[in-house]
């Protein structure tokens, strides 16, 4: 370290304003011009009044993720009102924060204000291509997770009518779904039910996965998912595009359908879920349609069952009228037989009838006799033991036992037992035939 003359006024410092401006002047003549810089955007805020937006440049390193360079910058009110809404015509995106772009920038250093950077021009083409590469990385991910086609495996319900409804309830889509299912041509009854939830914004992925999870303790009541939105900007799509939202529905136990829409896009959403609808309208179509089908389906069947069954019966009805033919002479004469025997018996009647009745007869007075003996056997057996059993209650009463010459023992109106129920102080009853006696333990 040089150490500095002992005589202060020998010292050639430089005040900070001219050690600025040296480094004004070196920056410079360095970047006369401008260039175009690599970087990512953090910290991204527009001033309300000016117009300005203010904003950092980041950039991290590719193997530990850490923070490695930063600079300021600024794009003016006059650059900004053109390049914004360019940038996110092309790209589909809003211009936020956590976005990597390429920026042509002019490179100032101010004598106060310090090092920082003015924003010229954008290039949309490289964002759009790290946006891609994002994409293509989440679906390399669900499918090296081996979950990327479990949704659309789920077999679909015969039946689509109990629905869950993800979507805002404000939603134009929501109101264009809810009328289709109800207007449709075949009068199908259908159950909708909504989970409501943010379908734009920052807090479209969480609120959606939420969703899903409150339908997840009630998947038993639900055979299908449906996930909607009324359109709205292409950039607002980004948030379908997310790892864990993706993860989610393609894991999910019930179908998902998604309308969302756009026609042209399709979000990574769209790619897990079972089916991929371009609007609300579209799906509510599609779910009258399975209706259709599993109805013209039964009307088939009920086809084949009635052609079946008509000629099951006729085929039937042949073989009774031949088999009628043949019998009909065999049935004549087995009638007569009856109607023979039915004379006969006709005659024997009032015999056998007569016999019958004797001998029932005399069966019952046999029956009288018997019933008779048994109850009055019954009858003593019950005095003797009610006689028996009086006696018994006489002779265990209390009344009894002390005319034979004991006595009880009470404390506070009970029966002493043992000795180990009274104590010093007590205060005894003793219970003689003739009276009590009161008494106190010393």
């Amino acid at each position: 370290m040089t150490q500095p003359p002992n005589d202060p006024q020998q010292i050639k410092a430089l005040s900070l304003l001219e050690l600025n401006n040296r480094i004004k002047g070196v920056i410079n003549r360095s970047f006369p011009d401008t260039c175009w810089v690599r970087a990512e955007t953090s910290d991204v805020r527009t001033n309300a009044s000016s117009g300005h937006c203010y904003l950092e440049f980041i950039e991290k390193s590719g193997t530990s993720g850490q923070l490695i360079a930063k600079a300021r910058a600024s794009i003016w009110a006059k650059t900004f009102r053109g390049l914004k809404p360019y940038f996110e015509r092309e790209t589909g995106q809003p211009f936020t924060s956590g976005l990597n772009v390429l920026v042509k920038v002019s490179v100032d250093f101010h004598e106060l204000y310090g090092f920082s950077l003015t924003v010229l021009d954008i290039d949309p083409a490289y964002t759009l291509g790290d946006r891609l590469r994002k994409r293509m990385e989440i679906i390399r991910k669900l499918k090296e997770d081996g979950v990327f086609t479990l949704n659309r495996e789920l077999p679909f319900p015969t039946l689509p009518q109990r629905i869950a409804i993800i979507t805002s309830p404000t939603a134009a889509g929501y109101e264009d779904f809810l009328d289709q299912l109800a207007g449709n041509a075949s009068r199908y009854p259908f159950y909708p039910k909504l989970f409501p939830a943010v379908m734009q914004g920052e807090k479209t992925e969480s609120s959606i996965i939420m969703a899903l999870d409150r339908i997840n303790r009630y998947t038993g009541l639900f055979d299908v998912v449906v996930i909607i939105r009324g359109g709205g900007a292409t950039s607002d799509l980004n948030s379908f595009d997310s790892y864990p939202l993706a993860a989610n529905c393609a894991q999910f136990p019930l179908p998902i359908i998604t309308g969302i829409g756009h026609e042209r896009d399709d979000t990574i959403l769209d790619l897990v879920a079972h089916t991929r609808m371009k609007t609300p309208t579209a799906v509510a179509e599609f779910l009258t349609g399975r209706m259709d089908a599993v109805a013209g389906e039964l009307a088939e069947i009920q086809g084949k069952i009635t052609f079946l069954a008509t000629t099951a019966v006729l085929k039937e009805k042949n073989g009774l009228q031949l088999l009628s033919a043949r019998l009909s002479p065999t049935i004549a004469n087995h009638l007569e037989r009856n109607r023979s025997q039915l004379r006969y018996l006709a005659g024997r009647l009032p015999v056998i009838t007569g016999s019958s009745l004797a001998k029932s007869g005399n069966a019952l007075a046999l029956l009288h006799n018997r019933l008779a003996q048994s109850v009055a056997t019954r009858l003593t057996e019950g005095k003797n033991f009610i006689r028996l059993t009086g006696q018994y209650i006489q002779m265990a009463s209390p009344e009894y036992i002390l005319k034979r010459g004991y006595s009880l023992t009470l404390k506070e109106g009970k029966i002493v037992k043992r000795a180990g129920m009274i104590s010093s102080g007590d205060e005894l009853t003793t219970r003689f035939s003739d009276g009590e006696v009161k008494s106190k333990v010393l």
